[in-house]
């Protein structure tokens, strides 16, 4: 299927093309227990390899990185080229990134096991030795073939910013000029990596490589794409979740210009047109009849009764260690509260959207995709095709915070239950769109939950027992990741409570609800974080010491924490004294294997307050692009105040009560404060950065609060009225 001139230059499938012109350096450095494979296909003039594909070295000079993570305005395109680039040894401005084929054969999320997506904060962890052994291994065959084009020693080969050199004799070539005898040279078993102080891009601030494209426009988005007769589809959903359509009357439908096509698909009601204005027109003009009778009728008020009523009740046992009866009994001062979080949608700018065209022998699909495995095996069990013949090309998204990863692939599979359906398109390319507020009101949330909270102190003002109790759906039940027993989702961040205590338990229930749900970015972190940080408040507040000194007193078996937690209050110059009405709050979390620590001005006047600064230092091990790990902390905290401030999806009758960006109000410019981000020098491998930055905010913005007006907050979103 072509693609219409205007958008040509995007070239988003290059990667096929390229394969044929130039050194592909490819193979699979999967888990211990497989082995590393090496393929040619027989009889290809070129002799590449394809195995697993990460490293493009072309004639011109130009390399060419493949992403097996979606780019979604996390900045993985840069940091992925940033680590093959440092062992590689090319010029950075040469480097280009495209997105890789959906195969989890060869580009299998390390962290996951056996299946391509992104998310969990694992791109550049999961990708950090994989890829310098790729840049590595390209960097050696590149030498290798100078060293025999010149008959020099190895030894005497050296490279630098995409050339090879030998010094005692003068001669060099580019990298490009080395791609055909490259090619005739077999990759090494093993290479040497570089160390740590030789490092030349990694942890500089470099330029992004998908920075210019979005600044002019080039960028492709699924929104964006223009292919030659795509038609344009939008469904009439349930307004109940778990109704189901009866009947529907598309008499004045028809009547839009431009409508092709109405008919029925499990999801509700399909409107094929032209454009999408007319699908739009003629969608708003149908009106169907739904069978409700088993859909969720509950209003938010009577899921809070519910969940209150179960807090009460013995749940699983999710962790526990010392004795719980005799710690209650030996403390000398308790503390309860009780929480509640709402449902939270993801919201992304860029709305769901999915290009399909089914045809007989494969089924194609254009998307910012972020879980391809999932995709491609429910495409193939909706059209019976075989997952090879499943074909997704990847392209940017315009923001996710894990909407687009779901086990039901839900967008997807709507796409191509409509391309099925479809008779007078046949074939042709099918452009889906979700409006605002289809997103919004169309599920998979963030699920609601509430805890219960009871502690105590010693005598001497250490942590007597932590008695909590979590109420909420799980996110893992009936999925791929479903293990059965607790959800770990659900309690991670309080099942492993950093803090000293004499004993611990948490106990968990997860109801069944008819309201879809999903992780969300930082997932179980966004609530566990703010319970265990406000009530760490609340025993320092008990404990008559200042609240980042009680936090150091617990954390003894913590020691990356404790040291987030000090550079964060030294950047805040925590215990300075502040104008009435002014609030510092603070809190530390780790998450995602990385840790952080945040402290949040505050100014309360009357009712309302402002966050006026935050102040943040986080761990995450060896930091590849240090400008690009404040731009995502900056972002995720904004992100996290967003939340903290207005986000809640709230239930009336069943019927969701949001609908765009004004009822589901995003924070605007002038509520953001000033951000400061502190990266702590590391040694370690990289690890989380997109989510980790999240969780912190909420209960230090509480604190803050607290320190301002004596008043505890312990219901999001947060406000004093």
């Amino acid at each position: 299927m072509a693609i219409e001139k205007d958008i040509s230059r995007r070239e988003f499938i290059k990667s096929s093309t390229a394969l044929t012109t130039g050194l592909v350096v490819s193979f699979y450095l999967p888990r211990a227990d497989a082995k590393i494979v090496d393929r040619f296909e027989p009889g290809n003039a070129q002799d590449k390899f394809e195995a697993n594909a990460f490293v493009i070295v072309k004639g011109d000079d130009t390399v060419v990185v493949l992403s097996k993570h979606l780019e979604m305005g996390q900045g993985v395109y840069t940091g992925l080229a940033t680590i093959v680039t440092e062992e590689l040894d090319c010029d950075w401005s040469k480097v280009t990134v495209e997105a890789a084929p959906a195969d989890a054969s060869r580009y299998n999320n390390l962290a996951f096991g056996p299946a391509q997506g992104t998310g969990g904060s694992t791109s550049i962890a999961n990708s950090w030795h994989q890829l310098r052994e790729a840049g590595a291994t390209a960097r050696a065959m590149l030498m290798m073939a100078a060293a025999k084009e010149w008959s020099a020693p190895l030894a005497d080969i050296v490279t630098s910013n995409g050339q090879v050199f030998h010094h005692k004799s003068g001669r060099s070539l580019s990298y490009g000029q080395l791609v055909e005898a490259a090619k005739k040279t077999t990759a090494p078993k093993s290479v040497k990596l570089k160390s740590n102080q030789d490092f030349k891009h990694v942890g500089q601030n470099v330029i992004r490589k998908d920075g210019a494209e979005k600044v002019n426009g080039k960028a492709m988005y699924g929104m964006d794409l223009n292919l030659k007769d795509k038609v344009y589809a939008l469904v009439l959903r349930a307004p109940l979740f778990g109704a189901t359509l009866k009947t529907f009357d598309d008499v004045e439908a028809k009547k839009i210009k431009g409508v092709r096509e109405i008919f029925r698909i499990p999801q509700g009601v399909v409107v094929i047109a032209d454009h999408f204005w007319p699908a739009k027109m003629a969608r708003d003009k149908i009106l169907a009849k739904w069978d409700d009778e088993e859909a969720l009728h509950k209003s938010t008020a009577d899921i809070r009764e519910e969940y209150k009523e179960l807090l009460g009740k013995s749940g699983e046992i999710a962790a526990t260690h010392g004795a719980l009866a005799k710690s209650k009994e030996d403390a000398v001062q308790t503390v309860e509260a009780t929480y509640e979080f709402p449902f939270l949608a993801h919201a992304p700018m860029e709305t769901l959207n999915c290009v399909v065209q089914l045809e007989k022998e494969k089924c194609t699909l254009w998307t910012g995709d972020q879980f391809q495995t999932g995709d491609q095996m429910t495409v193939a069990k909706l059209t019976g095709l075989s997952p090879q013949k499943v074909i997704i090309n990847t392209l940017m998204a315009g923001g996710s915070f894990g909407r687009r990863a779901n086990s039901k692939s839900d967008y997807i599979a709507e796409a191509v239950e409509i391309a099925k359906a479809t008779k007078t398109n046949s074939g042709r390319p099918i452009h889906v769109i979700w409006t605002r507020e289809d997103d919004i009101r169309g599920g998979f949330y963030r699920p609601f939950f509430m805890h219960e909270v009871s502690a105590g102190l010693t005598a001497e003002n250490k942590i007597a027992y932590w008695d909590h109790r979590l109420v909420g759906q799980s996110i893992m039940a009936g999925t791929a990741f479903d293990k059965g027993g607790i959800d770990h989702t659900s309690v991670e961040g309080l099942s492993n409570l950093a803090y000293d205590t004499e004993s611990l338990q948490v106990e968990l229930q997860s109801p069944k609800l008819q309201v879809p749900i999903l992780w969300w970015r930082s997932v179980g972190h966004t609530h566990t974080a703010f319970s265990a940080e406000t009530m760490i408040d609340e025993l320092a507040h008990l404990a008559k010491i200042d609240p980042a000194q009680f936090r150091l007193i617990h954390l003894t078996k913590h020691p990356r924490r404790q040291e987030v937690l000090k550079q964060a209050t030294l950047m805040a110059n925590w215990g300075r004294k502040l104008p009435a009405g002014v609030g510092l709050g603070v809190a530390v979390h780790e998450s995602f294997k990385s840790f952080v620590s945040q402290v949040v001005q505050v100014k309360v006047s009357g009712k309302t307050f402002k966050v006026e600064k935050v102040w943040c230092a986080i761990d995450c091990g060896i930091a590849v692009n240090p400008d690009n790990i404040k731009s995502q902390v900056e972002g995720a905290i904004g992100f996290a105040l967003s939340a903290a401030l207005n986000g809640e999806i709230t239930l009336k009758d069943g019927h969701v009560e949001q609908s765009n960006f004004h009822d589901y109000r995003p924070i605007r410019i002038h509520d953001m404060p000033q951000v400061e981000v502190h990266i702590m020098a590391s040694e370690a491998d990289p690890t989380g950065v997109g989510e980790p930055g999240v969780p912190c905010l909420a209960p230090a913005l509480a604190n803050a609060i607290f320190a301002a007006t004596g008043k505890r907050l312990r219901k999001l979103p947060l406000t004093l009225t």
